[in-house]
């Protein structure tokens, strides 16, 4: 048993179409109609004037007032009555007395007759038309006096046939209707060629499936929190979400708005401009970190491009803790290791019966332990500067690199405020520690370790109103002309460009780094240090300013 094959819906174009067909069609018979109508009254009206004409010619020539007078008006009027029905095109043209009794017919034999139809106008001095029935039929005629003087002495009445009149315009309809067709023939191929276009853009949808299509458009933009940006031929924003609003930073309408004025990042900003796809690129915005996606569109009246965006802020957040996490790890197993060796070395010299040396050695590396945890929980109060300082002395011992607290280094509990992020406090302080570290072993490496000694300096203190950060390093330092450059996303000294930066996941610290200080109010600045490396300070208000953002 066959199924029964459900019938689709007539796509959006073919019902545009048929509606304009029909409209075509209507527009075009009520134009004929009109016209017809037009015509018609026209060629009747003409006929009045034309038989008038005729009718008061006729009455004025003194020929037809001789004739009247004569013996025999008939015999001298007929002829005269045909020739002028033959020259001015008319049915009849026929000349009575007063009584209605004709002279002059087209039928000889009606001569003597009475004319059928109205007089009394005429017999008044008055001329008039009417369409009456008489022997010829249905006729609009007109009826004039023939006077002498101030006296009427015959009556002229001229006509042409509503037959003749209606042949006339069937003449004329036959043209029209040939106009009309012609006009229903251009509208119709118009209007296919406008809905052909109208179909290969629509994808021959009906109405229905293109409105449900824009509701699941507009759900699924509002719905991902993935930022979605859409430009057009002219780099214009064609389309954009909620989420990349949110990730860029726009506010306000940007709808038609070129790339190069909503005030991105220059490096962001050629990354969009970009008629080259873009794959996994990070950039930085003002307060996030964002992988961008491009892939050029082609095709249609004009090409454009597709951008993707995704948060990668948690995620390099997450990655730095887990450096520190894997940093710690290496320097508890570098720990545990030392510390076999020196429990063998007390093993070794209580076995050699030397216990007070066993017990000077384990003293001294007691206090030689200690002693930098003691001074950062003295100074620096604050639980998670001071666990972050912990662990990079840890890391840092591990790169041959001695890191010193300032004397003048002091944060007491409850000094910062609410306002200023623990995470926002790591990125910046771990991240110049671990450029400083590397920095300091890169210069100590190029010679022995007993001629140069590597070491990074931390100040960590109350500044009036700001806390001051400031990691200076003994290594080569920084160039003056590449001040400018340190802080810029895929700067580094480890690969030989921003792409081969990008692919190790190198040259974000430093541009993080002055990302967190401007998400907080602060400043970063670079200087020679005293020990001949660099020394780089960030300074951050502890109190919250006006139009600050949380």
């Amino acid at each position: 048993m066959r199924k029964p094959r459900i019938r689709r819906p007539h796509s959006l174009a073919g019902r545009l179409f048929a509606m304009q067909t029909v409209l075509v069609a209507a527009v075009v018979a009520g134009c004929a109609a009109f016209a017809y109508a037009a015509d018609r009254g026209q060629a009747e009206e003409s006929a009045r004037r034309q038989v008038t004409a005729a009718a008061v010619a006729v009455a004025a020539s003194p020929a037809v007032r001789d004739a009247v007078r004569s013996a025999d008006p008939a015999a001298a009027l007929q002829p005269y009555a045909e020739r002028v029905r033959r020259d001015t095109d008319v049915d009849f043209v026929t000349i009575m007395d007063r009584d209605g009794t004709r002279w002059t017919h087209p039928d000889p034999d009606r001569i003597g007759e009475r004319f059928l139809g109205h007089t009394g106008p005429a017999l008044d001095g008055r001329t008039f038309s009417e369409t009456y029935t008489g022997t010829l039929g249905p006729s609009v005629r007109a009826v004039a006096p023939v006077t002498d003087g101030h006296r009427v002495i015959a009556l002229v009445s001229a006509g042409i046939t509503v037959d003749a009149i209606s042949a006339e315009i069937r003449r004329q309809l036959i043209g029209l209707l040939g106009v009309a067709v012609g006009a229903l023939a251009l509208g119709g191929a118009g209007t296919y060629v406008l809905n052909a276009r109208l179909r290969r853009h629509t994808h021959g949808m009906n109405a229905t499936e293109l409105s449900r299509m824009h509701d699941y458009h507009e759900a699924a933009l509002h719905a991902v929190r993935e930022g979605l940006l859409m430009l057009d031929g002219q780099r214009r924003i064609a389309l954009i979400n909620d989420g990349g609003r949110e990730l860029l930073g726009l506010d306000g309408e940007v709808i038609g708005r070129r790339v190069t004025a909503l005030g991105l990042p220059p490096a962001l900003t050629d990354a969009l401009l970009s008629t080259e796809p873009r794959l996994d690129e990070l950039h930085l915005t003002a307060d996030r970190i964002v992988v961008v996606n491009t892939s050029p569109v082609s095709g249609g009246e004009r090409s454009g491009t597709v951008v993707t965006l995704r948060d990668h802020t948690e995620l390099q957040a997450l990655s730095g803790e887990l450096d520190s996490v894997r940093g710690f790890a290496e320097a508890l197993r570098s720990q545990a290791h030392e510390a076999a060796n020196r429990l063998h070395a007390v093993v070794s010299l209580i076995e050699l019966g030397r216990a007070d040396e066993a017990v000077d050695f384990v003293t001294a590396e007691l206090e030689l332990a200690q002693a930098l945890t003691d001074q950062v929980v003295a100074a620096v109060a604050e639980p998670v500067l001071a666990a972050l300082l912990l662990g990079k002395a840890a890391q840092a011992n591990e790169h041959g690199v001695e890191l010193l607290l300032a004397p003048d280094t002091r944060i007491d509990d409850g000094l910062l405020p609410p306002g200023l992020p623990a995470r926002d406090l790591v990125t910046v302080l771990g991240n110049l520690i671990d450029n400083a570290v590397d920095a300091a072993s890169e210069e100590a490496n190029r010679g022995s370790a007993a001629a140069r000694r590597a070491y990074v300096t931390v100040t960590v203190r109350a500044d009036g109103d700001e806390l001051l950060l400031r990691v200076a390093d003994n290594g080569a330092g920084v160039a003056p002309d590449i001040v400018d450059d340190v802080f810029r996303r895929g700067w580094t000294t480890k690969a030989a460009g921003p792409q081969e930066a990008a692919a190790h996941g190198r040259g974000l610290g430093l541009a993080l780094v002055r990302q967190a200080a401007g998400r907080n109010g602060g400043t970063v600045t670079v200087a020679d240090a005293p020990g001949g490396g660099a020394e780089f300070t960030v300074r951050l208000p502890l109190r919250v300013r006006a139009g600050a953002r949380p």
